[in-house]
């Protein structure tokens, strides 16, 4: 299996290159395998593993597990980051940063951050909400029994809202790309 590990990281960096898997004999001149038979052969032990799977016409595609990547270096540790952040993926979205506002929370410019999608928060969450038709990220606060949007960078005023304050969704993660 430690040739296999080999292939399937290679087959990693091919879909993530064409965002497509390679024809069976495609896989054998990009892994360097002689024969069809031995080509086959991986292919059916990364089906087994779970890896890969055929399509009603017969192409191969990842699975999710073809995704996973390992945590501290243990196979038996792998994990999407699908499965590790999102528990409803219906109304998940990543929304991407603009500014340095949230930078004390460690949020920085140009950062996805994952959002549930929810019409209500509870005080202290990080939100996206609604305020004059423009959507903010801030920290969710009372202040005088309102609802206040609270930036984590002292250069920024709090936002309070004159009219209704609406929701979009809450930060349940966050993903930078260094």
């Amino acid at each position: 299996m430690a040739n296999d590990r080999s292939y399937l990281a290679s087959l990693q960096d091919y879909y993530a290159r064409h965002r497509a898997l390679p024809s069976y004999a495609s896989i054998g001149t990009l892994l360097g395998l002689r024969s069809k038979s031995s080509v086959a052969a991986l292919v059916a032990r990364l089906k087994l593993a779970g890896y890969l799977e055929s399509t009603p016409d017969r192409r191969l595609a990842p699975t999710s597990r073809f995704f996973a990547r390992p945590v501290d270096d243990a196979e038996a540790d792998a994990v999407t980051i699908d499965d590790y952040l999102i528990e409803r993926p219906s109304s998940t979205v990543l929304v991407r940063v603009k500014g340095d506002s949230m930078q004390d929370a460690g949020i920085l410019d140009g950062d996805l951050v994952v959002v549930e999608k929810r019409v209500s928060a509870e005080k202290g969450e990080i939100v996206v909400a609604i305020v004059d038709n423009q959507f903010t990220l801030k920290r969710l606060d009372l202040e005088g029994g309102q609802f206040v949007l609270r930036p984590e960078n002292k250069a920024y005023p709090v936002i309070r809202p004159e009219g209704a304050l609406e929701i979009f969704g809450v930060m349940i993660g966050l993903v930078r790309k260094l």
